[in-house]
């Protein structure tokens, strides 16, 4: 099958930029000496999760009980499901960690003692990570808080839990204005999670491990301290935001959202494709970087980005509005051009497609899957 063969809009996924972002981010670990247990949300795909497992992960890691009972079903055994649990999924939790090792973050004593019960009740011995705030300032414990020691005590002497650790996000670097204020962070989150440890272990409560990921902060690390496990996602495909942060290259872009041009009016100044938010998502890019919101750049079907200028400035739900400086940056387009879009946010766009069109060339080599459930 040719792209020219597709109905659109689609998710193209080159495949050799693809593998290759997969072994330099095994060889990356291999060379810090830590595990690789890559956040599957990004792609949400069992082909894609098995050839990161070929290429060394330890394990995956996931946002959702849905997925961690989708990659179960095929045959993935080792998966930390990293957002904190709260009490209502604890049954479905445990259910699951009878077959699997099931690993859980907490960061609330409450859901500590809840998962515990059930844990305890079950026969199982669940590991679990404490979730630690080491500057995103979303979920996870304050490490300098005494909440936080006495939530590390209950799981270490918890009967039914098996403390893993401590785990935490650095997403803050997403917001990073310049590499110098990423590598701040990378540092920064090593430090906050050495203290942490070393003040449970004066206590008597050895940290096992400590879990740490991003794609962002990653691209920058040289070399961590303290650390035993990396949990990066978006680089798999990289986006228009990883590229803008200087995270990768344009050459690294392994995922692009093919469609068609649908519209142009004489005089409307804005040519229309059927790509719209459900299919660029309405993450509007990193606008803290001093760039005007957009919701993915503009390319050729050969991969050749069109004027700069070009962007997908806004978006209906199936429709896309092209936009360059002006009226005339968009007179060349012509009704069922193909274009394709690199959005901004891969883990977003990716997801609102049943199918990723893998590509070499122009030639589609696969259709692979992606697991959308919730």
């Amino acid at each position: 099958m040719h792209v020219n063969d597709i109905p659109t809009p689609a998710m193209l996924i080159d495949l050799d930029i693809l593998t290759a972002n997969i072994v330099a981010m095994a060889k990356k670990a291999n060379q810090l000496g830590v595990r690789l247990r890559p956040h599957i949300k990004t792609h949400k795909c069992f082909h894609i999760a098995r050839l990161q497992m070929e290429h060394g992960a330890a394990g995956i890691t996931v946002s959702t009980l849905a997925e961690a009972e989708a990659f179960a079903a095929e045959g993935f055994s080792n998966i930390t499901y990293a957002v904190v649990l709260e009490p209502g999924k604890t049954a479905r939790a445990v259910e699951l960690a009878q077959s699997i090792t099931l690993s859980l973050a907490l960061d609330n004593l409450d859901a500590a003692q809840y998962l515990q019960e059930a844990a305890h009740a079950a026969g199982l011995n669940i590991p679990v990570w404490l979730k630690v705030d080491a500057g995103y300032h979303r979920t996870g414990v304050d490490p300098r808080s005494a909440e936080a020691v006495d939530l590390a005590k209950f799981l270490h002497a918890a009967a039914g839990l098996d403390f893993a650790g401590l785990l935490s996000h650095a997403g803050h670097a997403y917001y990073a204005k310049s590499t110098t204020e990423i590598r701040f962070i990378v540092g920064d989150e090593q430090r906050v999670m050495g203290a942490f440890a070393e003040r449970l272990a004066k206590q008597g409560m050895p940290v096992p491990a400590v879990s740490i990921g991003s794609t962002p902060s990653l691209a920058f690390t040289t070399e961590l301290h303290g650390i035993h496990e990396i949990r990066p996602g978006n680089y798999v495909f990289h986006d228009r935001t990883q590229l803008l942060l200087g995270s990768c290259e344009l050459s690294d872009c392994a995922a692009r959202i093919l469609t068609s041009v649908i519209s142009t009016q004489p005089g409307a100044g804005h040519a229309v494709i059927d790509a719209g938010a459900l299919a660029l998502s309405h993450d509007p890019g990193p606008t803290h970087l001093g760039v005007p919101p957009s919701r993915g750049a503009i390319f050729d079907l050969g991969g050749k980005q069109l004027d700069p200028s070009l962007m997908v400035d806004a978006v209906s739900q199936e429709h896309g509005f092209v936009r360059g400086r002006s009226p005339a940056d968009v007179e060349p387009l012509k009704i069922g051009e193909r274009l394709e879009v690199l959005p901004n946010h891969s883990c977003l766009a990716a997801p609102l497609f049943d199918t990723y069109y893998i590509v070499r060339g122009d030639d589609v080599i696969e259709q692979w899957p992606v697991m959308r459930g919730r």
